[in-house]
């Protein structure tokens, strides 16, 4: 995501556009290509501009617009007003076999401000339902019913983030570690492998995943970044149930 220059403007009436790409998951679109899967269609998604944990606490204006993705899984969604970003801004989608998920595509925490101009270049990563199976598999239901006080057995009803460690070039990074605030969440982060099999929680593996699993019930926010590397700056997160939000953490002010 990127934003374009920009002269000085009024935050109070500025309304942006927001124009991206619906994709695939690059590691789920890997591992369905592996397996022999189609790759499904991207064209025709329902995609939402909205605030995430402001729809998890059912804020009747965390929506800001909606609209269809065209051929390719392009997308532009204008009239999105600036002085009611509070934190985030994401792309969100549900669509019958995929897991309904939010793509950051503007933090504040990141950037520092609200965003002055269209935001442009955004993804919103779809992620197919068998995916989510997969990470569910490798942190493993115990896990996920020990995090959820047994009310949840999937990633999906107890809600979670997954999100991708990479380099300056985009490649992902093996071996990092993500620091969360508050550090009582720390126990919740699990780093699945390269296979999918299983899931530890000592840092990446060579696809530079990282899971976090939410408690099941209501809408939690906290910040993540990555440990002993200031180039990762602190970004905002959270989580709800039913739901997952996907992020990437890489270096620098610009995504690769």
């Amino acid at each position: 995501m990127i934003t374009e220059d920009a002269q000085p403007v009024d935050l109070d009436h500025l309304l942006v556009t927001v124009r991206g790409q619906a994709e695939l998951f690059p590691e789920a679109a890997q591992r369905m290509a592996a397996q022999g899967q189609p790759i499904p269609s991207l064209e025709g998604l329902s995609l939402v501009i909205d605030e995430p944990l402001r729809v998890g606490v059912n804020d009747p204006a965390a929506s800001f617009g909606t609209g269809d993705t065209s051929e390719g899984g392009a997308f532009s969604i204008s009239g999105i007003p600036v002085k009611d970003i509070h934190t985030s801004l994401a792309a969100s989608l549900e669509h019958p076999g995929m897991a309904p998920t939010s793509t950051i595509v503007f933090d504040t925490a990141f950037t520092g401000s609200r965003p002055r101009t269209d935001i442009t270049g955004a993804k919103a990563w779809a992620l197919p339902l068998s995916f989510q199976d997969a990470l569910t598999q490798s942190v493993g239901e115990a896990a996920i019913g020990t995090h959820t006080q047994g009310q949840a057995r999937t990633l999906l009803d107890a809600g979670f983030i997954l999100g991708r460690v990479v380099d300056a070039q985009g490649r992902p990074v093996a071996g990092a570690r993500v620091q969360i605030e508050p550090g009582t969440l720390a126990d919740r982060l699990y780093y699945p492998s390269e296979d999918f099999t299983r899931a530890g929680q000592e840092a990446t593996s060579g696809n530079g995943l990282f899971v976090y699993v939410h408690s099941g019930v209501g809408a939690e926010a906290f910040l993540l970044a990555v440990h002993g590397s200031e180039a990762y700056t602190w970004r905002n997160a959270g989580a709800m149930p039913h739901r997952g939000l996907v992020l990437t953490l890489h270096p620098g002010g610009l995504a690769p």
